[in-house]
């Protein structure tokens, strides 16, 4: 039998109430304390309020109509405009519904400044991760859940193994330096801006397996190789250009390092193996506490003070030891010892990722560390990898970027982390009103459900009506030029693309090539198609789409994948691993997915612009004959790295 624990790694709490309650209504009203008026949120002058994510609030301002109640991203909304995602206004109620990933936000009111407060947007609380309990106003079931994937994002300019980094924010600001190309070491630097690298100052030195530590804009470059014996350089960077630092007292590489450029941590490395630690003052070395077991190519994350040591090639690899400033203490072993690993986080809530255990394998896994035990995480990595350049500055957003693989000996490859703790409601499936032809085998999209489109299809004979939905009604408008089903296409429901399908009647069973484009109120024939065929997967929109695959009537399909410019149909960068038709597709141009459909059902594939790779398959075998993809909506929600 399985536990709770062993499933949640949490025990089970009492909770007295609702933790994280929801519908939530406050009443508010406005009074002068002596420096003019000001809102009072249930009777607390101006309270800093905790709206979590996912939750729904009501603020009643009834009883002060003159003050409309609203929200923005600075305080009386300065230099910004009214917050509306989420937000809705009813007879003097203002309701929010917390939006993952919010920013914390500011009331205010519209007609006079210097009324409002803060509105911190937090994640739901952790201590309540893992518990379930009932919602009495709402009836049903909520849970406090953490949920994390690790996703590709943009290559390296200089692709490399053996690299150092830092970081000043969650996957929005790291820093990328050394390392080796081969053949030779390198001493490029390059900075991340959360969706790109773009080449930064080179170092004096060129290194390999040194440590990092700072911010990207503040960083620090210690140890390293060559020579084989090891470099006592230190370098700082000051967001344009390194200069040096004081040497280390000893010269070795394959260290681990952690703080700040003015107060870092370095310690272990080679050769031989070693289990020293120095302090970093921003300007020299001092010796500090000695480590319990000698290593090298360990993880390190923390700061000076608080530092935390994990994994390595020592003995045992899956040591843990959390430094105070002045010595070590030994803690909570890894579950899968590895060494060449990335860390992130600080000594209490840390991420340990990748890596290689001997003999020699490259390793996915995925470790969450809380201050006295490390739990192993669904989340994997998309490549096993090992010596390869970490950063995360908490245990909920760290970055990997190149390193090797099994069979590719330097990767120029960035996976993101990102995971959230949110409070989850049961949810229940509502009827809609039907659509007002009833057909199959239609194309739809979903951008989102209040804003959806269908379009041709099979009754007893191919369709061409399109109906669009308003999160109410489904309206008819005008027809396609061309009747057809087995069709996809990609866009909105006011700016479309769809292509090929099959026409069944007038004449039978033909497969088609004609493409159309829908502006919202009529569509317009296109270029044709560069094959004639059906169950085609899309995604995009109608100015940079992706076709994904087609099929004919009968196995293989295709692997074929077309982009779309607005005008016209050009071959795409790569084609599918796997032939097949009538996929789900979703995404964009250059950062797609594509899952499902016959005759490999469960294969799911994702594409970065430049390559389709393979992922975990599909629990459930998707998509046949007789059924079509669509295109989604692509959300917070959708994990595209696990089923």
């Amino acid at each position: 039998m399985t536990t709770y624990k062993e499933i949640f790694g949490k025990p089970i709490k009492v909770l007295t109430g609702d933790p994280a309650p929801t519908p939530i209504t406050y009443t508010v009203t406005v009074s002068n304390p002596g420096s003019g008026n000001v809102y009072y949120i249930d009777g607390v002058q101006t309270p800093t309020l905790e709206l979590y994510e996912g939750n729904t609030y009501n603020f009643d301002y009834s009883a002060a109509t003159g003050h409309p109640f609203r929200f923005a991203t600075a305080a009386d909304a300065a230099g910004s405009t009214e917050y509306t995602t989420g937000v809705s206004v009813d007879s003097n109620i203002t309701t929010i519904v917390v939006a993952s990933g919010a920013p914390t936000l500011f009331y205010y009111c519209t007609n006079h400044s210097g009324m409002g407060g803060i509105a911190l947007t937090p994640a739901s609380p952790s201590e309540y991760e893992g518990q379930i309990w009932y919602n009495e106003t709402e009836g049903k079931f909520r849970s406090v859940l953490s949920t994390g994937a690790w996703v590709s994002s943009s290559i390296l300019n200089t692709a490399r193994i053996q690299l150092s980094g830092a970081v000043s924010s969650p996957n929005t600001a790291s820093l990328a330096f050394g390392g080796d190309t081969p053949p030779g070491v390198t001493g490029a630097t390059e900075e991340y801006n959360g969706s790109g690298w773009s080449n930064g100052g080179s170092l004096s030195t060129a290194r390999r397996l040194g440590a990092g530590a700072g911010t990207q804009t503040a960083a620090l470059y210690f140890g390293g190789n060559p020579p084989g014996s090891g470099a006592t350089t230190t370098e700082e960077y000051g967001g344009a250009s390194w200069t040096s630092g004081g040497a280390l007292p000893v010269a070795k590489g394959g260290l681990a390092g952690c703080g700040l450029q003015t107060a870092a941590l370095a310690f272990g490395g080679s050769p031989p193996t070693r289990n020293t630690t120095e302090e970093y003052d921003g300007s020299s070395w001092t010796a500090g506490g000695t480590l319990s077991v000698a290593f090298e190519d360990a993880a390190g994350a923390g700061t000076q003070t608080a530092g935390l040591k994990f994994g390595g090639r020592g003995t045992p690899t899956q040591t843990t030891e959390k430094y105070n400033g002045s010595s070590w203490t030994t803690s909570g072993l890894m579950n899968t010892g590895r060494g060449y690993l990335g860390g992130a986080g600080i000594q209490t809530a840390a991420l340990g990722y990748g890596g290689m255990t001997l003999p020699n394998t490259y390793q996915t896994a995925t470790e969450e560390y809380d201050g006295t035990t490390w739990t192993t995480i669904p989340a994997t990595m998309g490549t096993g990898i090992r010596q390869f350049g970490g950063t995360g500055a908490t245990a909920s957003a760290a970055l990997a970027f190149g390193g090797e693989s099994a069979g590719t000996a330097t990767l120029g490859t960035t996976e993101e982390y990102n995971s959230s703790i949110n409070a989850f409601t049961a949810a229940a499936w509502a009827s809609a009103p039907s659509i007002g032809t009833g057909r199959y085998l239609g194309g739809y999209g979903i951008t989102p459900t209040n804003a959806s489109i269908i379009f041709g299809g099979q009754s007893t004979t191919s369709e061409s009506k399109t109906e669009e939905y308003n999160g109410t009604s489904w309206a008819e408008n005008p027809d396609m030029n061309t009747a057809r089903s087995r069709i996809n296409g990609f866009g909105t429901q006011t700016a479309a693309v769809t292509m090929g399908g099959r026409q069944v009647g007038v004449p039978p069973n033909v497969n088609m090539n004609n493409t159309e484009l829908y502006d919202g109120s009529s569509w317009t024939n296109g270029p044709s198609y560069p094959l004639t065929v059906r169950g085609i997967g899309g995604a995009g929109t109608n100015a940079a789409g992706l076709a994904i695959a087609a099929w004919t009537g009968s196995p293989p399909g295709f692997t074929t994948c077309n982009d779309w410019n607005g005008s016209g149909w050009t071959a795409a960068e790569a084609n599918l691993n796997t032939a097949r038709g009538y996929v789900s597709g979703w995404g964009t141009q250059s950062d797609a997915g594509a899952a499902g459909g016959p005759p490999a059902n469960t294969d799911y594939e994702e594409y970065n612009g430049s390559s389709w790779t393979t992922k975990t398959s599909l629990i459930t075998a998707t998509g046949g004959p007789s059924g079509g993809g669509g295109w989604f909506w692509w959300n917070s929600w959708c994990n595209k790295s696990k089923w």
